[in-house]
C-alpha cells in the first residue's frame, strides 16, 4: 500500500509523478529522482528585491572558442592519469577549451570572492560556476545573472520536469541544474567499529559517542550541518512554523557547545582530506564525497572502506547548478557545455563517478547499460522510500538569512 501523499502541493503532485511511471523498478527510480530534484528547489526561493539593472557582456564566443568554469572538489569524472573524460570529450567534439577551476570550497566563501565584481556586472574571473540553488535564488534575486538561450540548449528537453517550476526561476532561463546532493553522515568503517563497536552509525547522535570526541569533521554549510542537527531534534526544516528562530538558535547552542568542547571540527570541502588522513573517523558529509573517497582509497581486498548513510531522523537534499555571471564573455560556449551534460549517456558517465542525484532524464537507463548496481544506487536514482527521509532546508526571508547566517558564522569564528 502506498503512504499517504504529502501536503505540500508541488510534492503531492511530484509523487503521483513517480507512482504514474512505476512500470519496472528502474522506471519508478526515474520518477523518484524527481522527487529528490523538487526537494531540493523547495528551499531556494529568493530572498530581499531585484538589484539594479545590469547588461550582459557581449558574448565573444563565435570568436573565442574558450570558457573558464568554477566548480567544487571531486565534482568530475577523472581517469588514472589524472584527466577528465567528459570534459576532455566535450573540448574534442566542440573546440572549445575550458579552463577548470575548483574554485568553490564553500558558498559563503564564494560569495564573498565574486560578489564585489557581481554586483558591478564584471567578470568574475569563470564564464559558468555551480553554487548550490539558495545562492544561485540570491543571485536572479539580484539580476546578477544572465539569461540562457533554450536554442542552444536542446538536450533541455531532458531536464527533469521537477526541477522546473522554481519561484526563482520556473522556466529554467536563468539556472540549469548540475547535480542533485545528500547532506547525511560518512565515516570510516574500520575506524568507527574500532572506536564504537558498532557496525555504523545510524543516528545523528552517534557522532557525539565519547570515543569519537576530537575526530569528527562537519560541513561548513549552514543548511546541512544545522539542518541534519535540526532533524535531529525534530524539527522539521521545511515548514516555517517548525523552523522558527528559536529552534534555530538552539540547534546553534548545541553546535556551538559541540564545538567548544572538541568534539567536532568545521571544514569546507576539504573535510573529506580529514577522513582521508584519519584525522577524522566519521562527520556530516556529501555522499558523492564518499564514493570519491572509496575510489580513490579503497582496494582490491576492501573496496568500501568509507560508507555513507542518510540518519534515521532524516537527510538534507539540496542541488547544485550552472550559472552564467552578467560579465562573462562566453555564455553561448557555456551553453553548449550545459547542453553536452544534459546528453543521458554523458550525464550517466558522470555520475558513474560523482555518486551524486542526476537531473537528467534517461541517464539511468544509460547507466543500466553499463552498471545495473550503480542504476539502482539510491544515492544517484533515489526511491521514494529514500526521499521519504530527505529534506530541503525552507527558503528563508532576507531578515532570517541575515539573523541565521551571523549566529552560525560566530561559531564558524569562535566565538
Amino acid at each position: 500500500m502506498n503512504k499517504p501523499l504529502p501536503e505540500d502541493p508541488m510534492m503531492r503532485e511530484l509523487v503521483q509523478m513517480a507512482r504514474r511511471h512505476q512500470m519496472t523498478r528502474r522506471t519508478a527510480l526515474a520518477g523518484a529522482g524527481a522527487t529528490a530534484a523538487a526537494l531540493a528547489l523547495a528551499a531556494c526561493a529568493p530572498a530581499g528585491s531585484q538589484g539594479p539593472a545590469l547588461t550582459p557582456a557581449t558574448d565573444l564566443s563565435d570568436s573565442e572558442k574558450v570558457l573558464i568554469w568554477d566548480n567544487w572538489p571531486d565534482y568530475m569524472d577523472v581517469d588514472d592519469a589524472g584527466n577528465y573524460p567528459t570534459l576532455n570529450r566535450f573540448q574534442e567534439q566542440s573546440g572549445i577549451k575550458v579552463e577548470y577551476k575548483i574554485r568553490i570550497d564553500d558558498n559563503n566563501t564564494y560569495w564573498a570572492i565574486v560578489k564585489d565584481q557581481l554586483k558591478l556586472g564584471a567578470d568574475i574571473g569563470a564564464d559558468v560556476a555551480c553554487p548550490t540553488e539558495w545562492l544561485v535564488a540570491r543571485m536572479v534575486a539580484l539580476g546578477y545573472l544572465q539569461d540562457l538561450d533554450a536554442a542552444n540548449i536542446p538536450n533541455k528537453k531532458n531536464l527533469n520536469p521537477a526541477y522546473l517550476g522554481a519561484s526563482f526561476d520556473p522556466d529554467r532561463n536563468k539556472s540549469m541544474p548540475w547535480q542533485g546532493i545528500f547532506g547525511g553522515i560518512g565515516y570510516n568503517k574500520k575506524a568507527y567499529k574500532e572506536a564504537t563497536g558498532k557496525e555504523a552509525p545510524e543516528t545523528l547522535d552517534d557522532l557525539w559517542a565519547d570515543s569519537l570526541k576530537g575526530r569528527v569533521v562537519v560541513l561548513s554549510e549552514m543548511r546541512d550541518t544545522l539542518g541534519l542537527i535540526l532533524l535531529a531534534s525534530g524539527v522539521d526544516i521545511t515548514s516555517a512554523s517548525s523552523l522558527n528562530e528559536d529552534a534555530f538558535m538552539s540547534a546553534v547552542d548545541f553546535f556551538r557547545a559541540k564545538v567548544s568542547d572538541g568534539n567536532i571540527s568545521i571544514k569546507g570541502n576539504s573535510y573529506s582530506q580529514d577522513l582521508a588522513s584519519g584525522a577524522a573517523i566519521a562527520g556530516i558529509t556529501w555522499q558523492g564525497d564518499i564514493a570519491i573517497l572509496n575510489s580513490e582509497i579503497g582496494t582490491d581486498a576492501d573496496p568500501e572502506p568509507f560508507g555513507f548513510i542518510l540518519p534515521s531522523s532524516g537527510a538534507t537534499i539540496s542541488a547544485d547548478t550552472f550559472v552564467v555571471p552578467m560579465g562573462a564573455t562566453h555564455k553561448k560556449n557555456v551553453e553548449k557545455l550545459i547542453d553536452f551534460y544534459y546528453e543521458p549517456a554523458n550525464a550517466a558517465e558522470l555520475a558513474a563517478y560523482v555518486n551524486y542525484i542526476t537531473p537528467v532524464l534517461g541517464a539511468q537507463e544509460e547507466m543500466a547499460k553499463t552498471d545495473a548496481s550503480l542504476a539502482e544506487n539510491q544515492l544517484i536514482f533515489p526511491n521514494e522510500k529514500t526521499l521519504s527521509n530527505a529534506f530541503a532546508f525552507r527558503a528563508l526571508t532576507g531578515a532570517e538569512e541575515l539573523s541565521f547566517a551571523q549566529a552560525f558564522e560566530k561559531v564558524l569564528l569562535g566565538s
